[in-house]
């Protein structure tokens, strides 16, 4: 097995209000941020996590939340110091920061930059008020604008916004609006995706009236070809970029990478060259659970069954719209071309193409735009 590429997730958890659709582990702030404490935590644990991968380095960082632009340019200043301190960092990394357009200004943005941060990520998700607060944001849509204003004033390597379809009561026109003044910002990255209803969210007890099928189809239809009309291409199913804006840390994770996760709830996914063994990790979830000191910030360890690997392969690989070599799946997973496993495979990749699902030629298999639209049914196969 090769040592895939290491990325490392820094979870923050705190959030101005609970958003109804939001299944993330954050937490709405009831008083003051302790940002030295956390940040001190999320070192010491990087710490423990370093030692699983001494020799490798870490290709991108992502630190998400919550609401990561809560915490002062300082504070973030710090804890990518400590991480540098503790872990060997690529010279050419890409480190996002998610940032919510109601709580940043120009300075706070330059002061990101200043930090060491490169790309910022802004939760967007609708430039219209009755969407915006029936998703429970906080920010309005002339806040979107300026987040989007000063993130380019900035002069970072590149940005994102999100932007959400499918709202409640939304039609095809509010979509292709939206769309519309997001393009209009010139973001080198969109991501652009389907609100869908998580389990243990309110939007999930108490489901509010969506778009159909019908009308869903054509928000991503039209969608798409706004975004391809653009410049945009699509790499992934929800990303959306400009040539060389790709998410750098998203690809790490769709093409079977590994990565740390560090902070409360943080997932991680580490490879052992030598054993042959993937373990996926959980840190400890709630704050205070986290930062209670004498306690080990490791929930769980799981290694992933050699049942359940194609499966996980197969569910990150085929969001993207680049074709998989056949041989990372070997690399990766430590199956051999000529097991007893890999003929099983085999059937299911054959019964794929044979639907239209999927191509392969002797060096790669490459999702077909059926593939994409109806992949919960590909990847069935592979369970």
């Amino acid at each position: 097995m090769l040592a895939p590429s290491l990325s490392l997730y820094v979870h923050i958890p705190w959030c101005v209000q609970k958003c109804p659709y939001c299944d993330f582990n954050s937490h709405t702030l009831k008083s003051g941020l302790p940002e030295k404490e956390y940040v001190a935590h999320l070192l010491d644990d990087l710490a423990v996590d370093a030692a699983r991968v001494k020799g490798r380095e870490v290709t991108s960082i992502f630190i998400g939340g919550g609401t990561p632009s809560l915490f002062s340019a300082g504070s973030i200043e710090t804890l990518l110091r400590g991480i540098r301190e503790r872990i060997a960092l690529h010279a050419q990394a890409e480190i996002t920061l998610e940032a919510n357009p109601g709580t940043v200004e120009s300075e706070r943005f330059i002061g990101f930059k200043q930090a060491g941060v490169n790309r910022i990520s802004m939760g967007v998700q609708s430039f219209q008020q009755q969407h915006l607060s029936a998703l429970g944001r906080i920010h309005d849509s002339q806040q979107a604008l300026n987040a989007a204003h000063y993130a380019k004033q900035a002069k970072l390597r590149s940005f994102n916004m999100d932007l959400m379809h499918g709202l409640p009561q939304q039609s095809v026109q509010n979509a292709l609006d939206d769309l519309d003044n997001a393009i209009a910002q010139h973001p080198p990255h969109l991501s652009w995706y389907q609100l869908t209803l998580e389990p243990n969210t309110p939007f999930y007890s108490k489901p509010p009236a969506l778009p159909d099928d019908d009308v869903l189809w054509e928000i991503q239809q039209s969608g798409h070809q706004r975004l391809t009309a653009a410049g945009y291409h699509q790499y992934e199913i929800s990303g959306y970029a400009k040539l060389g804006h790709e998410c750098q840390h998203n690809l790490n994770y769709w093409r079977f990478g590994d990565y740390l996760g560090i902070g409360c709830g943080a997932h991680g996914k580490i490879t052992d060259t030598k054993t042959g063994s993937i373990h996926r990790t959980v840190k400890v979830k709630h704050p205070r659970g986290y930062m209670q000191l004498g306690r080990d910030y490791l929930d769980s360890a799981t290694p992933v069954a050699t049942d359940d690997l194609p499966f996980e392969f197969f569910m990150n690989r085929f969001r993207l719209t680049e074709p998989c070599p056949i041989e990372s799946l070997e690399q990766l997973t430590g199956i051999a071309a000529a097991s007893k496993q890999m003929s099983v495979i085999d059937k299911s990749l054959q019964s794929s193409i044979q639907k239209g699902l999927l191509t392969q030629t002797s060096s790669h298999w490459q999702v077909t735009a059926l593939g994409r639209r109806y992949l919960n049914t590909l990847l069935e196969h592979f369970v």
